[in-house]
């Protein structure tokens, strides 16, 4: 398993699904489309109380950002080739306004929320000096 931070926006196109550990922890995972061609499909799982959080609040079609850790896991297929999944865990997700600018955070630890304009130009959000290539 490969981790890095990943911080993506987009439009949820499955709905989250609640599961719960052995230990009554809840999980909840939803697919988030980052790609207005349609082909930037990524999964994101989150726990615990963010996790209850978000299956009461997240609908499809709702625009959300996600911020958490990028996940790359590996597993054979029945017929032994080896499959990748990417996908986010995440620390903070934030449920977006479509076009108001409102955004509202799904979270707990308000150290954890990115608050951001959804008009905000994604170049903005990144220093140039800070790029290693």
């Amino acid at each position: 398993m490969t981790l890095a931070k990943a911080f993506i926006t987009g439009s949820v196109v499955k709905a989250p699904e609640k599961r719960f550990t052995q230990n009554d922890m809840a999980i909840a995972g939803f697919t988030v489309n980052f790609d207005p061609a349609n082909e930037g499909l990524i999964r994101v799982v989150a726990f615990g109380q963010l996790a209850e959080t978000i299956s009461s609040t997240v609908a499809i079609g709702d625009n959300v950002a996600v911020e958490g850790k990028l996940q790359v896991n590996s597993y054979k297929l029945p017929n032994g080739k080896d499959k990748k999944v990417f996908e986010i865990q995440a620390s903070a997700v934030e449920k977006m306004g479509a076009g108001s600018g409102v955004s509202a955070p799904i979270s707990s630890n308000s150290e954890n929320i990115v608050s951001f304009n959804q008009d905000e130009i994604a170049q903005d959000l990144i220093d140039e000096d800070e790029i290693p290539f």
